[in-house]
């Protein structure tokens, strides 16, 4: 067997790229081939191009300048998977994706086969330098991304279908945990953030620097749902005074009365979930919340979100990893970022615009893809990623 004469490093970097990979395959596998097309919204992509999008980064990155003799396997597909790149060339505008019923699913499983074979195969005959191996790690990371893509898109996807079908009854992402009531206090000073040490991290976690914060305090635990509806009955969603200006011409826009994927159904409140339509579970953090509602909840309970600094120094002395938190930060450069050349430098630097952070992970994370020194990012208006609030003061 061609495996067996991989040099350890290599066979550990196969061991995790299959791994990865697989999982991506096993997300998909509730779904009928309808579901792989739709693209209800823009920010919502079909997951048939998640999977084509992941392959080609390997194809476009890994395969195609380091593997001699490589031969694409269409064409075309850098023209249709290609997602924000501009160094690589044109694209399918983001909102046609949906539009894209060529090339077929069984088409793009095709294209995962052979890509997955030609990287087995130049990971069984060559030496990793480290340079490229750096490159290949930031490919895992990326498919890591799109997993938890795939999930909130899926769960948009079949959310918005009338029918409210499940997705899959078996998939139960909430974890246990306790709900610890409470403000944990810290000292004026200066503090450190930023990724230390060894192992992965995205660019934009560097580099390590002091920040000055003041004393400040910060929930231990997440904003419930039952906290949440007490929001709602006090006429949260229709009081001016708790909203930004932007956060008010959407509610006024969208007409939105509670959180993404609440209905009010005979006087009960429901919530679709991955498993269908459900009542509301009142001890579950609250979810799919943008950072306008966020930001009004938080003035509503006379508090605000902490920022990122805040988060990452307290992070150690709270349970963190359920949902997506909104901080009060705008996404922005740490002292010292630099862009790489080429593609890959397009990755988060040309995104540090109109975006505001979040922090820690969320039941749809894939395992080992978080840490707290991560920092998500997404417009304000954006719900449909798991995200929730903590509160500061």
């Amino acid at each position: 067997m061609v495996e067996e004469n991989i040099l350890s490093a290599e066979k550990v970097m196969l061991e995790n790229y299959k791994k990865i990979r697989n999982r991506s395959v096993e997300i998909c596998k509730p779904l009928s081939i309808e579901d792989y097309v739709v693209q209800p919204v823009v920010d919502v992509s079909p997951p048939k191009w998640h999977l084509g999008h992941t392959t080609w980064f390997f194809e476009t990155f890994i395969l195609s300048p380091n593997f001699e003799g490589y031969e694409v396997f269409d064409p075309q597909y850098n023209f249709v998977f290609n997602s924000y790149y501009e160094t690589i060339g044109a694209r399918v505008i983001r909102t046609d994706r949906g539009n894209l019923s060529r090339p077929s699913v069984s088409d793009i499983y095709k294209y995962r086969e052979y890509v997955d074979e030609k990287m087995t195969a130049f990971l069984s005959q060559n030496h990793i330098s480290d340079e490229l191996g750096e490159l290949f790690e930031l490919g895992l990371n990326h498919e890591q991304q799109h997993q938890e893509l795939l999930l909130t898109d899926i769960k948009f996807i079949l959310g918005h279908n009338p029918l409210f079908p499940s997705y899959d009854e078996h998939c139960h992402l909430e974890k246990a945990g306790t709900q610890k009531a409470g403000m944990i206090s810290f000292p004026e000073g200066v503090y450190e953030i930023g990724f230390e040490g060894e192992g992965f991290c995205f660019d934009n976690e560097l580099n390590r620097h002091k920040v000055h914060l003041n004393d400040f305090e910060i929930s231990q635990s997440l904003i419930t749902n039952a906290e949440y509806l007490e929001f709602i009955n006090d006429g949260g969603y229709t009081d001016f005074r708790h909203w930004h200006a932007e956060g008010w011409d959407w509610i006024k826009e969208n007409n939105t009365a509670a959180p993404l994927y609440w209905y009010l159904v005979n006087g009960k409140w429901m919530q679709y979930t991955l498993q269908g339509l459900q009542e509301v579970n009142p001890e579950e953090a609250v979810s799919h919340i943008n950072f306008y509602e966020a930001s009004a909840f938080a003035s509503w309970k006379g508090m605000r979100l902490p920022t990122e600094a805040e988060w990452e120094v307290a992070s150690g002395h709270f349970e963190w990893g359920k949902r997506w938190e909104w901080t009060g930060s705008a996404y922005l450069p740490y002292p010292g970022f630099k862009k790489v050349a080429g593609a890959v430098g397009e990755y988060n630097g040309k995104f540090m615009v109109n975006q505001m952070v979040l922090r820690g992970a969320s039941i749809a994370t894939p395992e080992g893809h978080s840490r707290n020194t991560y920092r998500n990012f997404f417009h304000p208006r954006l719900q449909w990623q798991f995200t929730g609030i903590r509160l500061a003061r």
